[in-house]
């Protein structure tokens, strides 16, 4: 407890200030004798410690709090404690709270509380511009006590009615967002009408300042021809009812600007088209045994004076809503054919819609703390349920957890999503990099489970890798297919990393490769996929000097079948090879020619011969990039060349450009493996922020086997260009 030395009255501390201490008064009045003396003692100790702070706008703002949340959900002692002391502690950061000592002055309840008021300001700072049912969700995952749930939305209507003085205009359209888009919606899923009403009201005024004057105006200049149909309206059902011994009063009430707007809006129409501004209540003064039958019976009452539309029949007499409510509603026509709803109700429960699950536990009557832990589960489990009749339902579930990117956006998980899960949401390669995270300072693993409030940091090195148990560690669909396609493209890419080391391997033998009798060899020792084979290399259960001796025999085998028997071609699938691929003017025979590899033409090319200075001819694409100087500068060694047979394949080089992006190598060879008779002799990929480019070295049949290739690779996704070298 709080010892005070100076024995200064809270007047002397307010003495500055009349309104704080007619307010403070007014609080101490209305707790009566839960507000003791030494409650005093230890608010005038915090006064006298922060007087900085005590004639503050914080300390007004808090009064006036704590005296409408004693008003309206009759809060006592621990509430209000923890909502006048909060100022004081409202710069202090959340790990930096003295649980303990607040605990020992005030009580274990009223420190919770104060807690979580602590926690979801530091959610503010973090995004302060946040709105939506995510920031409205991990808002109330905050409010370990739901009272906690009640004064925030009594701060935001406390803020609201007094924001007008806020010189900052773009703030107040800040504070007006956040009233609309998370309290209104709570207040509203708490039965608390009026403050969501009010709540807003208020924030249209700020939003759309056009909008809610011209409403206004229009509802002020209609006010009296209102008022006088309300009264002809009555007057009818007013006699009937006291003829039949009702015990009743009768109020009508204009809809609220906010619901008139909506309904312009929704209509697409002007105001003067609205002719449901306004709802009657009949308010019944009957005993709690007989509320529902004499609410039917004035039902059947307003009913038989007026034409009802069966349509707009409410019945939450039989089935409250969750947040408590009863009532009967109806729509009648009334006199000049103009639609009224009439609702119908007891003072219970109109007590119940004005102040929602609080009024409805002020009923019960709370007398003890089980009693008030079942209020408060209730007040929970309304905004934990859903509710068919209302558009802006909450659905805040336990289940999930939301948290913040360093630039403040929010993201939704499920409850055990890890931080491989979370830097798969960010970017592919994020995730596919990811070692690590940093939370409020602190490094943790990829297997760290995230907490509701986390801002996360994810730490990235380039030679990280995807890992096949990654698949058990994450939790979201969403990374387990991206993990699962990182691992099939790291797969293929290990693939052609490990072909182009055999290949080497080979040339440092000086034996020649030859791909149709590797292949061959692949299927001889039982893979069914090549990329298998490739795999078994890259993890070392095949040793590649043991693959190029198997080649090796294989081949010497192959050579030694001079004229291999039918059931041997069909089981190597072997082709013959053709006499002459090429026809030289004169048709003539014995000469040597090689393809040129400048151009690497391919069967089916307009070609041309060169004769070279060894007596060789060099064949050349007509498209050559040295088609047109050779044929300049030594026209006399220009030969006609004709294809004749096609050849077994020829090597060509395509040249690949686009977005980089998840997949799209695996998408490009994907395509090249379906291609009956297309080898693919490498790959080479850069990739320069989010554009990639790269070669494709391929062994291929002919000119219109390749043109084919080309068009399927431009509809890759992602793919810009495909060029032939």
């Amino acid at each position: 407890m709080y010892i005070c030395r100076n024995k200064f009255s809270i007047e002397s501390v307010f003495s500055e200030n009349n309104k704080l201490e007619q307010l403070y008064q007014q609080l101490v009045q209305l707790l009566d004798t839960a507000w003791s003396s030494d409650d005093q003692e230890r608010y005038r100790n915090e006064l006298l410690k922060n007087p900085d702070k005590a004639a503050s706008e914080l300390i007004e703002h808090s009064l006036e709090t704590a005296i409408f949340t004693a008003q309206t959900f009759t809060f006592k002692r621990d509430e209000i404690a923890a909502i006048l002391i909060y100022p004081f502690y409202s710069d202090i950061d959340f790990t930096q709270i003295d649980m303990p000592t607040i605990s020992n002055a005030w009580g274990t309840t009223t420190a919770k509380i104060l807690r979580s008021l602590i926690h979801i300001q530091s959610l503010y700072k973090k995004n302060p511009n946040a709105g939506g049912d995510d920031f409205r969700n991990l808002l109330l995952s905050f409010a370990e006590d739901m009272r906690v749930v009640l004064i925030m939305i009594t701060n935001s209507l406390i803020t609201m009615r007094k924001i007008g003085s806020e010189p900052d205009s773009e703030k107040k359209r800040t504070i007006a967002r956040e009233a609309s888009t998370i309290f209104a919606p709570l207040a509203h899923k708490l039965g608390l009408y009026p403050i969501k009403s009010e709540l807003e009201d208020l924030s249209l005024k700020y939003l759309e300042h056009d909008v809610y004057y011209m409403i206004r105006e229009k509802l002020a200049a209609t006010k009296r021809a209102r008022e006088e149909y309300v009264a002809s309206f009555i007057a009818p059902i007013q006699q009937r009812l006291e003829e039949a011994g009702f015990h009743f009063h009768i109020k009508g009430r204009t809809k609220s600007i906010h619901s008139i707007w909506q309904k312009m809006k929704k209509q697409q129409c002007d105001f003067e088209a609205i002719y449901d501004l306004f709802a009657i209540r009949i308010i019944l003064d009957a005993p709690i045994d007989k509320e529902k039958v004499q609410c039917w019976q004035v039902y059947a009452i307003v009913t038989d004076m007026y034409q009802p539309n069966p349509k707009r029949l409410r019945d939450w007499l039989s089935v409250p809503k969750s947040n408590g409510y009863e009532s009967l509603h109806t729509t009648v026509m009334g006199p000049k054919s103009r639609w009224i709803e009439v609702q119908i109700r007891t003072q219970r429960m109109d007590d119940i819609a004005e102040h929602g699950l609080a009024a409805h536990w002020r009923y019960k009557g709370i007398k003890s703390s089980s009693d008030t832990d079942r209020w408060l589960n209730q007040i929970r489990e309304a905004l934990e349920s859903g509710n068919q009749q209302t558009s802006d339902d909450l659905q805040p579930a336990i289940s999930e957890v939301y948290v913040f990117t360093p630039k403040g956006e929010i993201l939704k998980f499920p409850q055990g999503a890890t931080i491989l899960d979370y830097a798969f949401r960010i970017h592919s390669k994020v995730g596919c990099t990811c070692v690590g995270a940093r939370i409020d300072g602190k490094n943790v693993s990829i297997r760290e489970q995230l907490k509701s409030g986390q801002t996360i940091e994810i730490i990235t090195q380039s030679n990280q890798k995807p890992s096949p148990n990654w698949l058990n560690i994450v939790k979201t669909p969403r990374a387990k297919a991206k993990i699962r396609l990182a691992l099939k493209e790291t797969q293929t890419k290990d693939a052609l990393f490990t072909k182009e080391l055999l290949e080497r391997r080979f040339k440092n033998k000086k034996i020649e490769l030859e791909e149709r009798t590797l292949t061959m060899l692949i299927k001889e020792m039982g893979f069914k996929q090549i990329s298998d084979f490739y795999k078994q290399i890259a993890e070392g259960h095949l040793d590649t000097n043991d693959v190029i001796q198997r080649y090796v025999a294989f081949q010497k085998q192959l050579n030694q079948q001079q004229q291999p028997t039918h059931a041997t071609e069909a089981r190597f699938n072997i082709q013959r090879p053709s006499s002459e691929a090429l026809v030289i003017e004169g048709n003539l025979k014995g000469i040597d020619y090689s393809l040129a590899h400048c151009c690497n033409p391919i069967f089916g090319d307009p070609v041309f011969g060169f004769v070279s200075a060894n007596g060789g001819i060099k064949i050349h694409r007509n498209n050559c990039p040295n088609a047109a100087e050779l044929k300049k500068r030594f026209p006399y060694r220009v030969v006609k060349v004709q294809w004749h047979t096609k050849g077994s394949t020829f090597q060509t080089i395509l040249q690949i450009e686009g977005v980089d992006s998840m997949g799209i190598v695996n998408s490009i060879t994907n395509i090249i493996a379906n291609e009956q008779h297309i080898n693919l002799q490498g790959i080479h990929m850069k990739s320069n922020h989010e554009n990639f480019s790269g070669q494709l070295k391929l062994q291929i049949s002919d000119a219109e086997q390749l043109n084919e290739l080309i068009q399927k690779l431009k509809k890759i996704k992602g793919v810009r260009q495909v060029i032939r070298k």
